[in-house]
């Protein structure tokens, strides 16, 4: 259903639109952000998207899509900043997004993406009166239980996000487990959130022909080509499936396939999680059978997925994932962690398998099931991309938040609740007037 034209802003402080996915910094919620505003913006709403200016090159605002623009805050120095490094930014962002908004139309929805975003987004809800709905993309606690203290992030994240939970007007979960986790590890009320997943542009990614591709990417046509494709770091558990292919028979002709990283080239010094899985294969006896090929652009991704007999991602946790929904609508089966959001996208059995993190045996066992059986292969494929034009394309997603935006509407006006700064700690305190 399609709802009246509302203007929406986004925040999204270290994942621009623009940015090209699958660099060290960008990824998921660049894709995410990327999507919804065009997809609001073909749908007839206004979309601002506020980013942290990263290039001194880039203007003011950059208009992408009829629509929808992105707006560059001048916060920090502009250049790339590990975005575990942002925080200290965000009072400047915010001030500065103030003065570049305040002469703009009134917004009717503050859309904030991950915590540094949220904070954002509760220093200008007051401002621009309108509501505030937050879409965390990975929660903190739940980083840390799996990082420890490989866990970058300032230790304030976790209070700001409690602060959010607490204080938006709707908090957007993307999958059963994120919003079990909003409940369970912060206190969420139930009627707050609401269940959105992330989507896929199935324009984009569709089956195609396995051998042409192959042709294209320079594959051999006779191997089973093992894909995994997306952010190199260590919590997507690449050594997981690396590891699955010294389990698998010597005289099966498997190739695994990297496709990722901070460049074009696969460079272990500019990509250092890339030297790590190097050594990982050689100590398994199977470098010859790991192939990196580096970073390549979201136009050039299909042909890898289309070229693949089979998509592995192994991540530790996954808060959600768009890569498996990707090869899903490019009809490849995924073998996935059963964990956060794929264990929501990809049925076991039905468009792939799950399988335990951290687990190579049982990794090793589904691709010699795939290896051996392709009509299964084939029918999980199909299944797959079933389930992708069913659930998950952005136009369905984008028509879900949509309507959580225009339920705030009905409920306004509304005694809104006003926020200060807490000088002891730089968070909000809520304020009721």
């Amino acid at each position: 259903m399609k709802h009246p034209p509302l203007r929406v802003l986004m925040i999204s402080e270290h994942a621009s639109p623009l940015a090209l996915a699958g660099s060290t910094d960008a990824g998921g919620q660049n894709i995410y952000v990327d999507n919804i505003a065009r997809q609001l913006a073909a749908d007839g709403h206004h979309v601002d998207v506020l980013t942290r200016r990263d290039d001194p090159g880039l203007p003011a605002v950059v208009p992408f899509a009829r629509g929808a623009r992105v707006w560059h805050v001048d916060a920090g120095p502009p250049n790339q900043v590990p975005k575990e490094k942002l925080m200290d930014c965000m009072p400047d962002f915010a001030a500065k997004a103030w003065r570049m908004l305040r002469a703009q139309a009134p917004y009717d929805v503050i859309h904030a993406n991950f915590f540094m975003s949220g904070w954002v987004g509760l220093q200008l809800r007051a401002r621009l009166r309108a509501p505030l709905v937050t879409t965390f993309h990975a929660l903190g606690l739940v980083r840390r239980a799996h990082q420890g203290a490989a866990d970058e992030f300032p230790p304030a994240r976790i209070a700001i996000e409690q602060q959010l939970v607490a204080s938006s007007d709707r908090v957007i979960a993307e999958c059963p487990q994120d919003r079990h986790d909003l409940q369970h590890l912060y206190g969420a009320v139930p009627r707050r959130i609401r269940l959105v997943p992330c989507g896929v542009d199935t324009q984009q990614f569709r089956p195609g022909a396995r051998q042409e591709a192959r042709q294209r990417l320079g594959l051999q046509h006779d191997e089973f080509i093992v894909l995994q494709l997306g952010r190199l770091v260590p919590r997507k558990g690449i050594d997981n499936v690396i590891q699955a292919m010294a389990l698998v028979p010597a005289e099966v002709p498997a190739r695994l396939v990297v496709v990722g990283g901070g460049s074009e080239q696969p460079d272990p010094a500019i990509t250092p999680e890339i030297g790590r899985l190097q050594a990982v294969a050689a100590s398994a006896g199977v470098a010859h059978r790991v192939t990196f090929v580096g970073r390549r652009g979201r136009d050039a991704l299909r042909d890898w997925y289309v070229a693949a007999d089979v998509f592995v991602t192994t991540p530790w946790y996954e808060p959600f994932g768009i890569t498996p929904l990707e090869a899903m609508a490019c009809g490849t089966p995924v073998i996935g962690s059963d964990v956060g959001g794929v264990r929501y996208t990809v049925q076991d059995g039905i468009t792939g398998f799950l399988v335990p993190p951290k687990d190579p045996a049982a990794v090793a066992e589904r691709l010699m099931t795939l290896q051996r059986q392709p009509l299964l292969a084939r029918a999980l494929g199909h299944a797959g991309v079933a389930r992708v034009q069913a659930a998950f394309t952005w136009d369905h997603v984008a028509r879900q938040l949509a309507g959580v935006y225009a339920q705030l509407q009905v409920a306004r006006p509304e005694r809104r609740e006003r926020v200060r700064p807490r000088p002891s700690s730089g968070l909000l305190q809520a304020e009721a007037p």
